[in-house]
């Protein structure tokens, strides 16, 4: 084999190989949390036609999932219900953040028992995040003090950071 074609198969070995290490997005990461803790509740009107209510929901998520994906994160949770005979929507958004101090930002919308949920933000390791899932409760306690509520949701979703 000539020199010359020893040298393009070096170059050209060499450019695929550096190729793969160009930055792009990972690859799509599954998240499956159970967040729980107390929401404190405020009635801002009442009647038989329209309720509406504003929330503010502390606690603290745990992975089910190997990947151990925002274990440990502090749940911060504030928005807003409106309940119509037969109908309860409402909208929030929720910081989780990470024990590194790091966090995601989310926007949740529930109609009826289902709640989706999109990421809009993350800093840190976070950062570019996109995504979404969906939330549900699975465990609900007796409230303990007037105003407030205790229970536990299950969020599943996928997200993928750019790299």
């Amino acid at each position: 084999m000539p020199i010359s074609n020893k040298w393009k198969i070096s170059v050209v070995a060499f450019v695929l190989s550096m190729s793969l290490m160009i930055p792009v997005a990972q690859a799509e990461q599954q998240y499956d949390i159970t967040d729980c803790g107390s929401m404190t509740f405020t009635v801002n009107s009442e009647s038989d036609e329209l309720t509406i209510i504003t929330f503010d929901f502390k606690g603290i998520a745990r992975s089910n999932s190997e990947n151990k994906i925002f274990d440990n994160c502090t749940v911060f949770y504030v928005g807003v219900a409106r309940s119509t005979p037969g109908k309860t929507t409402a909208y929030g958004y929720s910081k989780y953040m990470d024990p590194d101090g790091d966090f995601v930002v989310m926007e949740s919308i529930r109609e009826g028992a289902e709640t989706h949920c999109k990421f809009l933000q993350g800093t840190g390791k976070w950062k570019g995040i996109k995504g979404e899932g969906k939330v549900r409760r699975i465990a609900s306690g007796k409230s303990i003090a007037p105003g407030t509520s205790q229970y536990c949701t299950r969020h599943i979703g996928t997200f993928e950071l750019p790299k």
